[in-house]
């Protein structure tokens, strides 16, 4: 049995441990990678309930991070009612099984709970394969957009241009 539910301060090595698995691959394959992540970040991100896990039979499968504000990557967008999705990490264990789908699914009622009309997300660079599959997922691709301020950001976000993604609930 799948469910979503909010991380707590016991699951921050396992989500230490994923988004290294991810920075490493990432590695392999794209010139872009994420940076070690400051542990504030997460432990507020779990003290606001903003910090999720996908569990499959008792196992973290995905993690991933929500917000309604996000002003550097969004800029004159960040006003709309949207909520963001940040840094999903996988667990090898359980790739393939389409856990961005879920996680959308999952995102259109707590949307839609919370009043907001938007689904949004970003990666850094224009990778196709990714572009291609977020696609699959029913977000629309709105193009590359070079930062312009990313003083706070984590960094990798360090003069990036990022590809955006959005889902409009209201289509």
């Amino acid at each position: 049995m799948m469910q979503i539910k909010n991380s707590t301060k016991e699951d921050i090595e396992a989500i230490f441990r994923l988004y290294k698995i991810a920075t490493d691959f990432q590695k392999t394959r794209f010139t872009v990678h994420w940076p070690e992540f400051d542990r504030n970040l997460v432990e507020n991100e779990i003290k606001e309930k903003r910090q999720w896990k996908i569990e499959i039979e008792g196992k973290t499968a995905c993690i991933f991070a929500t917000t309604f504000d996000d002003p550097q990557i969004w800029e004159e967008r960040n006003g709309d009612a949207a909520m963001y999705i940040h840094r999903i990490a996988t667990n090898p264990d359980f790739r393939g099984q389409n856990l961005v789908l879920q996680i959308v699914n999952w995102a259109k009622g707590y949307a839609s709970e919370n009043k907001k009309q938007y689904i949004r997300m970003d990666t850094v660079g224009e990778n196709t394969k990714l572009i291609a599959y977020y696609g699959k997922c029913g977000f629309d691709y709105l193009g590359p957009l070079k930062l312009k301020n990313t003083e706070g950001l984590p960094a990798h976000y360090d003069k990036a241009t990022v590809s955006l993604f959005e889902i409009n609930l209201k289509k």
